[in-house]
């Protein structure tokens, strides 16, 4: 994986708010794709600023809290918003907190994986989601139509994925997983972990 941006979390917000068309609508998306999932251990990936477990928790508020991200000072800004969560700094590659999770989410971070780093992810997502647990994968995709390609992407850090490539490394890790969002190029995924 290239080296990951370092952004500053007090102009994150505004930034990504710029750049990113329809940011608003794919968070509302994520929260709202894991409404029905009874939590009360979530995990965050790539939490940043907690963006998305804020609007998660709205929607599960008795649920525990743990995100990870690789940067320490997002993380002191998230916990601020989220004085009881479980804040852990490490990368996506590393190994993942303890499950079992209920709930996984990650919003605007897988893309920076390259193809390998995304499979096996999601076989280390699966391998801390209890059974019939999902997966919330909110991010920038490859889209079909190169018209759709709209949110700004830089070679050296991000490494998108188109979304039939992302279903398939899902579907290997033991997942069932569908669209259940897309605008353009940003994509919400709900997958759900099989077995028993």
């Amino acid at each position: 994986m290239a080296q990951q941006y370092h952004f500053d979390p007090a102009t994150y917000r505004d930034m990504v708010i710029a750049e990113v068309p329809a940011y608003a609508d794919l968070q509302d998306q994520v929260a709202r794709a894991g409404a029905d999932t009874p939590t009360t251990r979530l995990l965050d990936l790539g939490a940043g600023t907690g963006e998305t477990s804020l609007r998660v928790l709205a929607r599960h508020p008795h649920a525990t809290l743990v995100a990870l991200d690789e940067s320490a000072a997002m993380l002191d800004r998230a916990q601020a918003q989220l004085p009881t969560a479980h804040l852990h700094v490490g990368r996506l590659q590393d190994p993942l907190p303890a499950g079992p999770f209920d709930l996984v989410v990650s919003a605007l971070a897988v893309h920076h994986l390259d193809g390998p780093g995304k499979a096996d992810l999601f076989t280390r997502v699966a391998a801390v989601l209890r059974p019939g647990g999902r997966f919330v994968l909110g991010d920038v995709v490859v889209p079909d139509d190169p018209r759709d390609a709209v949110t700004p992407t830089n070679a050296e850090h991000d490494r998108p994925s188109g979304v039939r490539e992302q279903i398939g490394w899902l579907h290997a890790a033991g997942f069932r997983a569908a669209v259940v969002w897309q605008s353009r190029d940003l994509v919400v995924i709900a997958a759900d972990l099989t077995g028993t």
